[in-house]
């Protein structure tokens, strides 16, 4: 339907840098994805130094993961300068309904700062949005309601696109509605999927103006390769090393091929 291709293309020509804020657990995980998928990884925190460093950068994921205020302060600096230079702003606000502390600190970063992309799944969209949630950890709980009428609440809320990652990924910008259906179950059994997801969506946005049609793009090649990584694995040890490989082996190409996507 879409030639979502050519978007993976030109990340792998134009290797933007992606600065990403990412938490402390899957730091290495997310770096060595992103060189798999062809981009350029910079993990930097300080907040002396995050708006020098993001002005270099195409593109900036904040993710609250490992939640602390030192950090926080340091995101909300990264992404003011962003912000003043037009450099798109990916948001993971993870495990947002857990607790009060993180569904506020993930509001305050959507106030604060412009969003362009707001990535996260059903129970922590949700969450932030003020539907009524039940959640486990970081983990999606229940949601009352379809998922995407979730997502185009949120995107009209905080005027960004809005992707709701689940078995079947939600993108929105309030008007607009995509269904991309690629992926496998075996992302579920290792910690750091979706972050990574987030920060390629990051770059994806960082070679294009169209955040809506360069999510699709993101979540169509990240979804091919999982599903050519659940071939050769069995298990999650096995399919971490083998997802790694078929990010930086699947082709233009085959995501062209093997894309499901459904919508405008």
């Amino acid at each position: 339907m879409m030639n979502v291709g050519q978007w993976l293309t030109r990340v792998r020509k134009e290797s933007p840098l992606v600065h990403n804020m990412t938490n402390v657990v899957v730091t290495n995980f997310v770096a060595n994805g992103l060189l798999a998928v062809g981009a350029s990884p910079v993990m930097a925190y300080a907040k002396e130094e995050v708006a020098d460093m993001v002005r270099l950068a195409r593109a900036l994921v904040l993710n609250i993961g490992t939640l602390n205020e030192t950090d926080v302060e340091a995101m909300l600096i990264a992404g003011k300068a962003a912000n003043e230079a037009n450099i798109p702003v990916i948001f993971d606000p993870v495990g947002a309904g857990a607790t009060a502390y993180r569904t506020e600190t993930a509001r305050r970063i959507l106030r604060e700062v412009n969003i362009s992309i707001l990535r996260g799944n059903a129970s922590e969209i949700a969450s932030i949005a003020g539907e009524q949630v039940r959640t486990k950890g970081v983990d999606a709980g229940d949601v009352q309601g379809d998922h995407v009428d979730v997502a185009k609440k949120a995107a009209l809320m905080f005027r960004s696109v809005v992707v709701v990652t689940g078995k079947d990924d939600v993108v929105t910008d309030g008007e607009r509605i995509v269904i991309v259906s690629n992926g496998d179950a075996m992302l579920t059994k290792v910690t750091g999927t979706g972050c990574l997801l987030s920060s390629v969506l990051g770059a994806f946005a960082g070679i294009g103006d169209d955040m809506m049609m360069s999510s699709v793009a993101a979540l169509a090649y990240y979804g091919v390769a999982a599903e050519k990584a659940a071939k050769q694995a069995k298990a999650p040890g096995s399919f971490q090393l083998s997802f790694l490989n078929a990010l930086h082996e699947t082709s233009a190409e085959e995501v062209d091929q093997y894309a499901c996507i459904q919508g405008e």
